[in-house]
């Protein structure tokens, strides 16, 4: 077994095969991920806004007694943060106007961590960093913004998408 490990490596036969898998892997679809990410965080934000329209009486007195923006009165913050939550999560899911989308809801994440739940650090960084990659990437190939564009830009143009 030694012998066949050290002539791999004399011969280049394990780096050959570390960029054939590493080149496979580079392969993979970015717009997978990109579909993948719009459903996950739209999920976590549609299930909030949910949530806030079930018991509107119980969100208006959280935005009253523990949320307490500090600029906004508690209906109004109630109003559009479930806007903001309900209509951003269906862009996202269609994939129209994602970007738009992906930027309000990580500035909703933003508000949230340095005025509300800042303990919640790991849940935010991980919705801010698929928010952060929809706002310069885009939706991808598999997205309502991907149709869009191909229709006014023409082929082959996907960097505005």
């Amino acid at each position: 077994m030694a012998t066949t490990l050290s002539h791999d490596v004399r011969s280049g036969n394990l780096t050959a095969t570390g960029y054939s898998v590493r080149g496979l892997l580079e392969r993979f679809p970015t717009s997978l991920l990109a579909l993948a990410f719009r459903l996950a965080v739209a999920t976590v934000f549609w299930r909030s806004g949910l949530t806030k329209i079930a018991s509107w009486d119980a969100t208006v007195a959280l935005f009253d007694m523990e949320y307490m923006l500090p600029i906004l009165p508690p209906v109004a913050g109630a109003y559009l943060a479930t806007a903001v939550e309900l209509g951003c999560s269906a862009l996202l899911t269609l994939g129209l106007a994602t970007r738009f989308a992906a930027a309000a809801l990580l500035g909703m994440t933003l508000v949230i961590q340095l005025l509300v739940y800042p303990e919640n650090w790991p849940d935010h960084l991980l919705w801010g960093s698929i928010l952060a990659y929809l706002v310069t990437r885009g939706a991808g190939a598999i997205s309502l913004d991907h149709l869009i564009c191909r229709r006014l830009f023409g082929y082959g143009r996907t960097d505005v998408a």
